[in-house]
This record gives C-alpha cells, structure tokens and sequence, in this order.
C-alpha cells in the first residue's frame, strides 16, 4: 500500500503498475456472493475467518498508523478496502524464494500460470542451490553439529558477491507459441481458489473433509451421548486422532473417494457389540501403534480382539488400502454413507447434475466467481458420490462369496 501510495517515487512504480490492482480471489468477493456460492464447500468458514482477521488487523495495526497522522501518503490508501486488495496480491503472488528472503513478490517470475502435472519451468534461489550442492558428494546430515550449524546459516546470508538470483530453469520442453506454465505445488481446487483465485477441471489433488463433529453428530441420532462419548474415547485410547484445522478436526476423503483410516477405525470402534467393544478396552495399550507399519500391523491386532472368527488371511498383510477392508463391515458402510449424505446437504437443495448443467452453461470468463465456485463444489460432491459407491464395497463383497 505504501509503495503504490508514493506512485513514481516508488523503485517499484513499474511493477505495481503492471499488476492488477486486486485478485479475484475468494477474501475479496462480495460478502453475500462469497456466502451463497461458497455454501457447504471447504472454504465456506475459511473465507469469512479470513474476512474477520484481516478486519482485526486492519484497526489493530493499519487504523493507529492512520489516525497518529504521521503517515507521508494520504489516509485513504491505506484504507480498509485497499488492505484487503494488498493480501489478496501477496496471497496470489508471493512465493518463499529461499531461507533468506522468505516470502515476496518477484517481479517476472509471478506472471507465470500454474498447471498440475504440466508445467515447463521451476524457480529455485542460487543460494540455497549452491549450498545444497556438497563439494565431494557429503551428506549434511553427515556433518557434526557445528559444522551443520555453519552450513545452515551461511544459507541463511548472501555471499559477499552479491549473488541472489532466481534461477528459472526448464524441466518440459514447450513450442513455439504456447503459453509456458510454472507450478505452484500440489494443490487441490479449494486451496488453489483460496490463494490464487482458479480452479481446475478434474484435479487428481482434491479432497473433501468430514468434520469429527459431523461424526458425533450421525453417532448421536443413533446412540446415546454417553455411548458415543466411550467409544471416541477408546479410539482415542487406542492411538488415533483425526486432522486438526484452525477451529475443526477433520478426516479427508481422497480423490478416489477412499476415507481416511483413522474414520473408518473410529466407526468400526462405534459399531462394535458390547463384549467385543469391552475386550478391545482391556487390551488398548497394547495396541497403540506410531508409524504406519505399526499402524497397520494395529488394525491387524484390532479385528483379531474384536472379531469371534479366525481371519487366517489377515496374516502378512502389508498394503494399507487391504487393511481398510477389514473394517468395511455392514455396520460402518452404512455410516459412511451417512455421513456422505449429511456432509453433501451442506451444498444446499441443488443436486450434482443440477451442478453439472450450472457448470457447463456458465463462462469461466464474464462469469468468473460462479464459474470457480462450481467447479470446487462439483469437484467436491463427486468425491462424496464416490464415497457412497466405496461405503457399497460391503454389500457388493456380500453378493460374491454368495455366488
């Protein structure tokens, strides 16, 4: 704001007149926009804690600066509008560039588009390159604890000749006329639309979140509230925890529509009969596990306590997606699909073709907020129709061994 504020005395003048002066991302929507089209996706609380933050900061660090009268540009520039347009730039734009500078906008380097899985160049720091390169092949893991400590903090400082450059370098080759893209890491639609303000079709990358609060509330229509309390905390007991956000915990279902382990743990836990939820209590210590071989090797030890039947082909069970199999038993498929039902009626009344239709009938160009917004919420309501045909793995598994 400063800088833009000082005009052509500004050394950045060139750049922040090449620049937009905001980017569309989500924070700098319209209130009601943001809230109707964002409705039941990943970003529908972010966007409005985001909202609240930026307005704290703002009278907290920006309204003292204005009001002491000391500023050497007018107050407006540095208004609450204006901030809001400076985080949605370094939002989309900043980047880490090495353990130096940190974070910043880089001039060329941020007018690069984004593809996953396509892109052509890659920025790197020489400092941090060279550095990482040893002279004779050493490992600085391999270094004593001083001389690791000189390595990290000669990285931290440039050398004496002034040597900072960004290194672009090409990694895919690219013809003549097309666009060259970079790559902003491996991002799902939510996280691209948050920061950057896009999305993309059919990204490998996205993921949908079911609230641990959205499970004790399914296990609460079906059990009373001291049943679910016992057997959460015997979940707990047993070593597992879901994901922690900033004000939810939370369990990921994949692109593929495969939950998380630690979900489908908990619902096996919920849905034990008494003898064998009481035999699994007086065994939980000896079960916890802390990697993710141990990890399997303990849902292995989990279904043997719990289960009246030999499972002899339990025995070397080594790959995480045949270990979840063992707890797909009638009882949790039925509560995932639950909760895919009840995490999909946060979208409100529209269905997915509803959707779909919406999607293709809008302009990604004159209609761009409603255009991304669909996406991120067709992207995400696919995974829960997959999770549904995933949660169906029982009865179809049933069908066989009947045949």
């Amino acid at each position: 704001m400063y800088e833009r504020a000082r005009g052509a005395e500004s050394p950045w003048d060139a750049y922040l007149r090449l620049i937009p002066d905001r980017e569309p991302v989500p924070l700098i929507w319209p209130a009601d926009e943001a809230e109707r089209l964002l409705a039941g996706t990943e970003l529908d609380k972010i966007v409005k804690q985001d909202r609240q933050f930026i307005c704290e900061d703002w009278k907290e660090c920006i309204e003292p600066l204005i009001l002491s009268g000391e500023l050497e540009v007018g107050p407006d520039d540095f208004s609450l509008e204006n901030y809001f347009s400076a985080k949605s730039l370094l939002s989309s734009r900043s980047f880490r560039i090495d353990s130096y500078h940190g974070s910043g906008m880089v001039p060329l380097a941020d007018l690069f588009n984004h593809k996953t899985g396509g892109e052509h160049v890659h920025f790197t720091s020489a400092i941090e390159t060279s550095d990482s390169d040893s002279e004779d092949g050493e490992d600085p893991s391999n270094t004593s604890s001083d001389e690791q400590s000189t390595i990290e903090n000669s990285a931290d400082i440039p050398s004496a000749g002034g040597d900072e450059d960004l290194e672009m370098i090409v990694v895919r080759g690219v013809n003549a006329g097309e666009e060259v893209f970079n790559t902003y890491g491996t991002m799902g639609n939510a996280a691209l639309l948050h920061r950057y303000g896009f999305t993309e079709i059919d990204n490998p990358y996205d993921i949908v979140n079911i609230d641990l609060a959205l499970v004790t509330k399914w296990c609460s229509t079906k059990y009373s509230r001291r049943y679910s309390k016992a057997r959460v905390s015997l979940w707990h007991n047993l070593g597992y925890s879901s994901c922690t956000g900033q004000d939810a915990d939370y369990f990921e279902i994949s692109y593929d529509g495969e939950p998380q382990l630690e979900l489908l743990i908990l619902l096996y836990v919920i849905s034990l009969k008494s003898d064998a939820y009481d035999k699994l209590a007086s065994v939980a210590h000896d079960l916890i596990g802390d990697d993710e071989v141990d990890s399997i090797s303990s849902v292995v030890k989990v279904v043997r306590v719990t289960s009246h039947k030999q499972h002899p082909e339990i025995n070397g069970l080594e790959k995480l997606s045949d270990v979840k199999k063992l707890l797909l038993k009638e009882n949790v498929c039925s509560a995932l699909a639950s909760l895919a039902d009840m995490r999909e009626s946060l979208y409100g009344s529209d269905t997915l073709e509803d959707d779909r239709q919406k999607l293709q009938a809008c302009s990604s160009v004159n209609e761009r907020n409603l255009y991304h917004s669909l996406v991120l919420r067709v992207s995400e309501r696919t995974i829960l129709h997959k999770l549904k045909k995933y949660s169906s793995s029982w009865s179809r598994t049933k069908k066989r061994k009947h045949l």
